[in-house]
């Protein structure tokens, strides 16, 4: 359920200031974002694989964090990255 290197670099890409801005909130989202939605297929076939939930779980909360720091520090921000991943708020 690894990201590869190239889906990785193409996050980077798409939502960091340079290829090497992996350090950014909205980067980090970005990736979040992405391993939560391959968790949700993973468990819509594994339904009762409790590690995987526990996982994903982990994953919200630490996205949930991460947006709400966003949302403190720059809200133009927020609404961009939120509108650009397709999340609910």
């Amino acid at each position: 359920m690894a990201l590869t290197k190239e889906r990785k670099a193409e996050i980077v890409k798409k939502f960091g200031k340079n290829e090497k801005d992996t350090g950014s909130v909205q980067v980090q989202v970005a990736l979040l974002t992405d391993q939560i939605k391959a968790l949700t297929a993973h468990l819509k076939a594994n339904h009762k694989d409790a590690a995987s939930k526990r996982s994903l779980q982990i994953l919200v909360g630490q996205r949930r964090s991460l947006l709400d720091y966003l949302i403190r520090t720059d809200r133009d921000a927020y609404f961009h990255l939120i509108n650009d991943l397709g999340l609910r708020k």
